[in-house]
């Protein structure tokens, strides 16, 4: 086989291989989150027919005042755990995706730069310059692409604590307005 297909063969086969772990990494992602979702509607269903059930027993607005807050303070905890299991498993998801394009990005890179260098070698004397431009702008891309990721995860890392510091306030406030 010739040097030039055998070089697009491989590339098609990385590319593939590339295609299938974002595909699983997507459909993972997307189970998670169906699975999720699935338990919160059962989980739903089965807590508004007991809370229906616990209702119907009602006499008076006393009686009421007091069960209305043990029905809504265990949905309310419900509804937080479940908007932190989706935050959770998105930001996993992300990660592993962040993962793979960095993966991607150092592997293209390498590859730029070993094209560059046997380019070099049989480059004509003067373009040494370029060459070394080229280098450079593929570093400096490189640690821009950094610099992002490592933003995005900061913003992902406060996002999370913001999210279980809300948690954490509101359940108090529930509690104090069941009283």
């Amino acid at each position: 086989m010739h040097p030039a297909q055998e070089q697009f063969a491989a590339l098609n086969k990385a590319n593939l291989e590339a295609a299938t772990r974002f595909a699983g990494v997507a459909l993972g992602g997307a189970e998670r989150l169906l699975e999720i979702q699935l338990k919160a509607a059962k989980d739903v269903l089965s807590d508004s027919v007991e809370s229906v059930k616990t209702l119907s027993t009602v006499k008076d607005l006393q009686q009421f005042a007091e069960v209305k807050d043990s029905v809504t303070q265990p949905a309310f905890e419900k509804a937080a755990d479940y908007v932190k299991s989706i935050y959770e498993v998105t930001s996993e998801t992300q990660a592993e995706f962040g993962k793979l394009i960095e993966e991607q990005m150092a592997g293209f890179n390498r590859q730029f730069v070993v094209a560059l260098d046997k380019f070099a070698e049989s480059a004509p004397a003067g373009s040494e310059a370029g060459i070394s431009a080229l280098k450079t702008a593929i570093a400096g891309g490189s640690a821009a692409y950094e610099n992002l990721s490592k933003a995005a995860k900061q913003f992902n890392e406060t996002a999370r604590s913001n999210l279980e510091a809300a948690a954490k306030r509101a359940a108090p406030v529930a509690k104090k307005a069941k009283k």
